[in-house]
């Protein structure tokens, strides 16, 4: 057992980094975080905007999202306090309903909430909102798909659905045009992902937990914060753990990882400094680490080799400012039509019961908060038909408000531009060369990609990765992903270094135990080189369907 406290530098201050530092603070072990950019958070993180009247507002990459089997990430917000008592957990409302609305169908909601009566239950088995346009047999072949992968073994999953595309998986292609749009695409607009592109492994298991949460009255349901990120979560989060001994370096980015053989030896910081530790938590963005994977690390940590693989796409966020609140729903809101698969909410109705003051930094001009996200950068718009990577930031605007009036006011109108007072769209987003770059990409979970992805404890005895890249049951890249691994990664540090300490708790995606004895069998299947059941299934219908053309 070792008699020093350990010293602990955590590069990077996101959810992955701050969750890094908490576990490790709490252990008594000495840390102190570098952080590239002014604000702490990653892409959690809220920042003041000004207004075109001198005012100011407060602006997100995107807005934040806790789905209900968030376990982890909701049990480290549960250990932070807030000035005004309680914890940040208490900062989390729940949603109610889902928007879900297009340019010409017919327009629904969902209930998010567990069911409670028979109707309810019912509906909530659907797998998603078709508007009528899904037919039974559809949506019951969709649900045996989803039965497939609930069945299979771990082994299966990671060897033969992860290399296999949603879109593949689901039989897209062979539906029609509403299975394609309400089922296999909708993961477009959840995380930024093609179905085509997409392994099914992953959003498959994903959306199995979406179903889960709203079925199962033990787990929470889907919540989002009671202002912006910063002021109710990451501000009340930062202040604790420096409370806890933590020392935070900001606009201090790592520009390499010096190593000695398979030991990391320090970290060459921005403006010619240095930091030095017993042992280093990576928790930097994927695009960031794989700039800085160089022989040497290779060597030391072989895992990080194909980090470069590993692939992004873009999802930012656009606020819009209004002069009135226009709630639209208690939740969320899909724009199933919008060729940039525009995801929305209506903020002001949640934030009222949260102590942010939308209106006290702007003289009370702003009465509502549009918070949109653009997950699909690539195919053109209506207004200008550019993809909006191609398009200006004021282009950006007017066709997301313009996709978004042409879903909400087909009878009456709901969204007036006399009600904008203002936008900000993500700062991430800026110009280069008369094109847009987006400095803050999201890790897409692409067909064959986890074998690319390390584990977050490297071989190089002295160095932990704690980011949304790293293999996690989780496997998205999300805040609960990131906080994962961070869990994973201080498990590793104490293990390797002897803290006496115990470990973090890690909790593992929860499936139904029914499907236990089948997942067994397919185990037995798989070893044998037997297909799954459904897949057999599966392919007589395909060859009956090839044998009618």
């Amino acid at each position: 057992m070792s008699t020093r406290t350990p010293r602990v530098a955590v590069l990077g201050g996101g959810v992955g980094g701050l969750s890094a530092a908490h576990e490790l603070a709490e252990r008594g072990v000495e840390v102190t975080v570098y952080e590239a950019r002014e604000r702490l958070g990653g892409k959690a993180r809220s920042f003041p905007i000004s207004t075109h009247d001198g005012g100011t507002v407060q602006a997100e990459h995107g807005f934040r999202f806790f789905p209900g089997f968030y376990r982890n990430l909701r049990e480290t917000m549960d250990r932070i306090p807030r000035p005004e008592g309680g914890t940040v957990a208490d900062s989390l409302v729940h949603t109610d309903e889902t928007l879900i609305t297009s340019t010409n169908g017919p327009e629904t909601v969902s209930e998010t909430r567990t069911p409670q009566t028979v109707a309810e239950w019912a509906e909530a088995f659907k797998p998603t909102i078709g508007g009528g346009e899904l037919t039974p047999s559809e949506t019951n072949y969709f649900l045996r798909r989803l039965l497939v992968l609930l069945t299979s073994c771990r082994a299966r999953r990671e060897r033969e659905l992860d290399r296999v595309s949603w879109w593949e998986f689901v039989d897209a292609e062979a539906q029609s045009p509403a299975y394609r749009k309400h089922l296999a695409e909708s993961t477009q607009a959840l995380v930024a992902l093609q179905p085509q592109r997409g392994s099914a492994r992953t959003i498959g298991q994903i959306y199995v937990q979406l179903m889960l949460d709203q079925i199962d009255p033990t787990r929470p349901t889907e919540a989002v914060l009671n202002g912006p990120t910063s002021d109710v979560w990451i501000d009340p989060w930062v202040a604790h753990l420096e409370s806890l001994g933590v020392d935070f370096h900001t606009d201090t980015p790592v520009t390499s990882v010096d190593c000695d053989g398979d030991v990391v030896t320090g970290v060459e910081l921005a403006g010619d400094e240095r930091a030095t530790a017993d042992h280093y938590v990576a928790a930097l963005p994927v695009e960031v680490m794989a700039s800085l994977v160089t022989p040497a690390l290779r060597q030391a940590a072989p895992s990080l080799a194909h980090v470069e693989r590993l692939d992004t796409a873009w999802m930012n966020g656009i606020q819009f400012y209004l002069t009135e609140d226009v709630p639209l729903a208690r939740g969320h809101q899909a724009y199933t039509d919008s060729p940039w698969a525009l995801t929305a909410i209506s903020q002001r109705q949640f934030w009222d019961e949260g102590p942010f003051d939308m209106g006290a930094d702007n003289d009370d001009a702003v009465q509502g908060v549009l918070s949109v996200i653009v997950s699909d950068w690539e195919t053109p718009g209506v207004v200008y038909d550019k993809p909006a990577r191609e398009c200006s930031r004021e282009e950006i605007k007017t066709e997301v408000w313009h996709q978004l009036a042409a879903h909400l006011n087909r009878d009456a109108e709901r969204l007036s531009e006399d009600a904008l007072y203002d936008w900000v769209l993500d700062p991430a987003i800026v110009e280069d060369g008369g094109r847009m770059a987006n400095a803050e990409p999201l890790l897409i979970n692409t067909v064959d990609s986890l074998r690319y992805r390390p584990r977050a404890v490297t071989e190089a005895p002295n160095l932990v990765l704690a980011a949304d890249y790293v293999r996690t049951e989780t496997d998205l890249a999300t805040m609960e992903s990131a906080n994962e691994a961070a869990r994973r990664a201080v498990r590793g540090i104490i293990d390797r270094t002897g803290v006496d300490a115990d470990p973090p708790t890690v909790w593992d995606l929860d499936e139904p135990r029914l499907f236990d004895p089948p997942k067994r069998q397919d185990e037995v299947a798989f070893k044998l080189g037997l297909p799954h059941p459904g897949e057999a299934e599966r392919g007589l219908r395909k060859a009956v369907r090839g044998l009618w053309g």
